[in-house]
């Protein structure tokens, strides 16, 4: 038998951590001197200790982990609750890739500062185009916020053109406005450009008017990284004696299946300042 402190190094985890085991009943020790009350533990409870410890870095409360060691959840059961884990796991591995992807572009952001755009910037006017589009609200006007709500928009108008017969004619068209319930949330708008009648309903068909003058730049890569590309166009604008008039639309000139080759026109609306 081994000695708690023993038995805690084999298994690579703590004597605390043991005695908390053993007062919820997970994992009991083989034997307790009645004089003493020196833990003892044999090698064959490392087996239990190992599945214990791995439940529980898969994010299973100390309760689930007793009745799965215990056997008292089946087999399918088991299988669903690995699933729903997997499933949440991969959620949250999707949303830290995200946030590492903001930090890395931040950081572009930072070393980019007091440099002029290496792409070039075009100052030029967009005529109005016809567009279908579906229309949410975002939080706020992070990628973070956006992202997850532009995304199913964008799968959603494609099902509805599908089911009605229409083709897109041209390429996706993202752009936004501030809501009208405030609190800095947005108006996202996912369109698409088509040739088909006006029409109100499930989604829109509408005439996206013309910008009179944009200053424009192309970003390449996915969106979550157009931070750099972004703030390079508002330094251009303000250089050059410009001011702001609304959100960039967003053009999607190539958006293959590797996100990293997809290119994006950023068209700016201006004044001249």
């Amino acid at each position: 038998m081994f000695t708690i402190g023993d038995f805690a190094r084999h298994g690579r985890v703590s004597v605390r951590m043991l005695r908390h085991y053993d007062a919820t009943g997970l994992l009991r020790p083989a034997h307790v001197d009645p004089a003493s009350g020196y833990r003892y533990y044999t090698a064959a409870q490392l087996a239990r200790l190992n599945r214990i410890i791995a439940l529980k870095d898969l994010g299973f409360t100390l309760q689930q982990v007793r009745d799965i060691v215990d056997e008292k959840v089946g087999p399918e059961e088991l299988r669903g609750m690995l699933r729903l884990r997997r499933a949440g796991l991969e959620t949250a591995m999707a949303a830290a890739a995200a946030r590492l992807a903001q930090v890395e572009a931040r950081l572009r952001a930072i070393e980019s500062e007091g440099h002029m755009p290496a792409n070039d910037v075009v100052l030029k006017s967009v005529p109005s185009v016809r567009v279908a589009e579906l229309t949410a609200t975002a939080a706020g006007f992070d990628p973070e916020d956006i992202g997850p709500v532009i995304g199913p928009l964008y799968d959603e108008l494609f099902r509805c053109l599908r089911s009605e017969g229409i083709t897109p004619t041209g390429p996706g068209i993202a752009y936004y406005e501030d809501a009208p319930e405030g609190g800095g949330r947005i108006s996202v708008h996912a369109a698409v450009q088509v040739s088909a009648p006006l029409r109100e309903g499930t989604f829109r068909i509408l005439d996206l008017p013309a910008l009179d003058r944009a200053a424009t730049i192309v970003h390449r890569g996915p969106m979550d990284t157009v931070l750099p590309t972004a703030q390079a166009l508002a330094r251009w604008i303000d250089a050059n004696g410009y001011r702001s008039a609304g959100y960039p639309r967003e053009i999607n000139l190539e958006c293959p299946e590797n996100r990293d080759d997809w290119v994006t026109e950023l068209q700016a609306p201006v004044t001249q300042g």
